[in-house]
């Protein structure tokens, strides 16, 4: 499976050579803030299966706490992929073009949800990270 992905302004392209895996929703106020969001909509790939196509001269990256952080077209302001030690660690779904094949299958740290938003049925909830898991 192909699957493509770009940003707003479409100066910045990728592609994976696989299928993306355990998508989540992240309801964190950190994601609100990074996703312009509710909620965050990433899903985790393999980092050997992702390529750059076109504009890797225009993203800006953000490192957080403990190795993770965010890439960003520097031009539109989109949130392309979540980085771990400088690795591409998953994508945003927002920027995915077409159909992914993945659903998100569970909702991440919903005890610090906004106030106003108002949880989907669908999917796992967890009050904060679940035992034994990566951000």
């Amino acid at each position: 499976m192909t699957i493509t992905g770009e940003c707003f302004c479409g100066e910045v392209r990728y592609t994976v050579d696989g299928k993306l895996h355990d998508a989540r929703s992240c309801h964190c106020s950190r994601c609100r803030k990074a996703f312009s969001a509710q909620a965050s909509a990433y899903a985790l790939v393999n980092h050997e299966e992702f390529t750059w196509l076109v504009g890797e001269e225009h993203l800006t990256s953000y490192q957080g706490k403990g190795g993770f952080g965010l890439q960003f077209c520097s031009k539109c302001g989109s949130t392309m992929v979540g980085i771990y030690n400088g690795q591409v660690h998953g994508v945003t779904l927002g920027c995915v073009n077409g159909d992914p094949e993945v659903q998100i299958a569970r909702h991440i740290y919903v005890g610090s949800k906004a106030t106003w938003e108002v949880m989907p049925d669908e999917g796992l909830q967890y009050e904060k990270l679940p035992p034994n898991d990566v951000d």
